[in-house]
């Protein structure tokens, strides 16, 4: 009976690696390319601040975002990201103080200050548009993680587009940890477990 058992766990567990790996090629596909056009909203996805700066990677999403914004691909941004352990400053704040000081309005410029995962975010940024009316919108992120964001705001029924920031020079090995470490987190979230 044990030995059944166990048995059955290495199955399980051979096809969730498999299920993953799998995914990984997807997650890559989808950090490769950009997909943005018209749409109703731009959704800039959170990452570190510095004592109320954005963090390189965080601007470099931000400038991103200013880029599609200018080029009027959307009327609207919404930034996301919660305090992360900052008593002081959000994500979210960060970054509508770093648009601002760009040119953006202040009225184009809506928060999502709670979030504290990608789930959380794209949960919460889901509601505004809801609120807002908006049925679209354009993610902003590095581009190993925009296949599991879409998925996520598609399954609360956006139409979601992916737009990565410019690339960094990664290792192979990097871009591949980054990919399946993606396709793991969207695969752990199909089975309810969100992070």
């Amino acid at each position: 009976m044990k030995r059944s058992i166990g048995v059955a766990i290495l199955l399980l567990l051979a096809v969730w690696i498999f299920r993953v790996v799998s995914l990984a090629w997807e997650v890559r596909a989808q950090a490769e390319i950009d997909e943005a056009r018209a749409s109703d909203v731009i959704i800039v996805l959170g990452a570190a601040e510095w004592n109320g700066r954005p963090s390189p990677v965080l601007r470099s999403r931000l400038d991103h975002a200013l880029a599609l914004y200018r080029q009027g691909l959307a009327p609207r941004i919404v930034t996301t990201g919660g305090a992360g352990g900052d008593p002081v400053h959000t994500e979210a704040e960060v970054s509508r103080h770093y648009l601002a000081g760009k040119g953006v309005p202040a009225e184009n410029i809506f928060l999502e200050s709670k979030g504290a995962s990608t789930a959380q975010s794209i949960a919460a940024s889901a509601e505004i548009l809801r609120r807002q009316n908006w049925t679209s919108c354009i993610l902003v992120s590095d581009g190993y993680h925009l296949f599991r964001a879409k998925k996520i705001m598609e399954s609360h029924g956006f139409r979601c587009l992916g737009s990565p920031r410019p690339a960094r020079e990664t290792s192979q090995a990097e871009a591949a940890w980054l990919y399946l470490r993606q396709a793991a987190g969207y695969s752990l979230y199909q089975l309810g477990i969100r992070i």
